[in-house]
């Protein structure tokens, strides 16, 4: 039998069941079948939601009550600096915060959150497919498209793809488009075992390192810094943790080994925080993956009768855990879209205009806070400025914008308008000032040299007054570090970066 929809949505998880739970709710009578290949959700990078993303999910989603019961309440991101693998722990530099977070933020298992906004898509009325497998995608404009799905034609007035990296419309258009300025890969999997960061061992081990945070370092996303390359170490409910490494594969070259997990261990325990910590992680499971090139982006993502969401539409970088940001950004845009064109109205402006602005947004995104951020990851006087700048822009930028008024501010991307426009120029010029100083310290000998014996612990953040503050603090930082800096010779141009050895710090 043949099935005919008003909206039929490829893939239920975060992205999919956001979107038609949003469609259903505010239009009861809109047919909305979703169709997802799994019979069960898997966990996937994204464990970690940010002040915007917790916003989407709090306040547009209404999903309070469940992150709090069945999800870990996050405590801020926190980063550890070493010289040298060798360093003593307690002499590790640590960069995060001093005191509970002010915004909500949590640390979620993704297929305990996928299933259960999929769950709440099918509660709501939309019709659910699964497991179902997709075998053609016909586009042929708005009322006009066609799904093949085991066997089933589905014909649909508008077709949204949230297949994440699967990315089957930007793929089936050529629209897909790899971030090639931008090389970095990930190992990740699921490991027990990892010691308690608030546990009494390491507390009576270390008494300056107990008294210096007022807050839980084991609920924080907790990142091991290195040049070229970063790791997160993230909490879930249960005891498992999600241990990952992020590399730029110009700079540095993961351990060689017969197996991910092994390669992975190794790694983490050429750090002294990571050789601390999880000395005796053991891997659950078979949960371990890599992938390579992890950036990327669709040249459109709203067309005559289809829109893409998620990480369908393009995926950054890890650092920072803007994944869900653009997840829900997408998802509310494409809602509007969608609702305008079914209530009669020609959208091929607004859609042109969204895909510009998209576009703008991903690229200006990517500029000011990630080009060439790994040549100066490791280095604890570069990174203590960029935290400031990075994480306080943030909250006087999206997290500001969306708290303003969440039922709407979701549908317009963060850089918009001019303001949006000299702020995205601002972060990208101390971005790139940055980077060419870990350039010169490189050459010079001294990258990590003042990466011992200090502490960097804020207040918190907010998006008021107080991020103001935080901003110029990561002023004074960077213009510190430029004239420490001052004599250092440029260093001549060379073919290729230098490679960091494999397993080093």
């Amino acid at each position: 039998m043949d099935i005919s929809c008003d909206v039929a949505v490829i893939g239920g998880g975060f992205s999919g069941a956001s979107t038609a739970l949003l469609l259903k709710r505010k239009n009861p009578a809109l047919k909305i079948l979703v169709v997802e290949k799994s019979a069960e959700f898997d966990r996937k990078v994204g464990e970690s939601t940010t002040e915007v993303s917790s916003c989407f999910l709090t306040r547009v989603l209404g999903l309070s009550t469940y992150l709090g019961h069945c999800h870990l309440a996050k405590q801020g991101l926190r980063m550890w600096f070493a010289d040298s693998p060798e360093q003593p722990f307690e002499e590790c530099v640590e960069m995060g915060a001093r005191y509970n977070s002010r915004l909500s933020g949590f640390q979620v298992d993704r297929s305990l959150l996928d299933a259960h906004l999929l769950g709440l898509a099918a509660e709501a009325g939309c019709e659910v497919l699964r497991p179902a497998k997709l075998t053609g995608v016909h586009l042929g404009g708005a009322g006009k498209n066609t799904l093949e799905i085991g066997g089933k034609a589905v014909s649909a007035k508008w077709v949204i793809d949230a297949s994440g990296r699967a990315a089957v419309i930007a793929r089936a258009k050529n629209l897909y488009r790899p971030l090639t300025e931008h090389p970095i890969n990930a190992i990740w999997g699921r490991f027990s075992g990892v010691k308690d960061w608030d546990g009494a061992p390491l507390r009576e081990r270390f008494p300056s390192y107990a008294g210096a945070c007022r807050t839980s370092r084991a609920w924080a996303t907790n990142h091991l810094m290195g040049y070229g390359w970063w790791c997160w170490i993230i909490p879930l409910r249960g005891g498992d943790y999600s241990l990952g490494l992020v590399y730029d594969s110009r700079l540095f070259t993961p351990p060689r080994g017969d197996s991910l997990a092994g390669r992975l261990q190794e790694h983490f325990r050429s750090h002294p925080v990571g050789r601390e910590l999880l000395g005796d992680a053991r891997l659950v499971g078979n949960d371990v993956r890599a992938y390579s090139a992890l950036p990327y982006f669709s040249e459109e993502i709203a067309g005559d009768g289809w829109g893409i969401v998620g990480d369908a539409a393009g995926f950054l970088d890890p650092l920072y855990s803007p994944g869900l940001d653009f997840c829900a950004f997408t998802a509310r845009g494409i809602q509007g879209l969608v609702e305008r064109s079914l209530a009669g109205e020609d959208i091929s402006a607004a859609a042109r205009i969204y895909n510009e602005r998209f576009l703008f947004c991903y690229h200006s995104w990517f500029d000011a806070i990630y080009r060439d951020k790994y040549y100066y990851m490791g280095d604890a006087e570069l990174m203590a400025a960029a935290f400031l700048l990075d994480v306080s822009s943030y909250h006087l930028g999206p997290v500001r914008q969306v708290f303003r008024d969440p039922e709407t501010e979701f549908s317009q991307f963060p850089f918009q308008g001019f303001p949006g426009r000299i702020a995205a120029v601002c972060l990208r010029f101390y971005n790139a000032r940055l980077s060419a100083l870990a350039r010169r310290k490189r050459a010079a000998g001294c990258y990590g040299d003042r990466n011992a014996n200090w502490r960097l612990l804020v207040g918190g953040f907010a998006p008021d007054v107080s991020a103001v503050r935080t901003f110029f603090r990561g002023l004074g930082r960077w213009l510190r570090a430029e004239i420490r800096n001052l004599g250092l010779s440029v260093p001549a141009p060379v073919r290729a970066p230098e490679r960091e050895p494999a397993a080093a710090s």
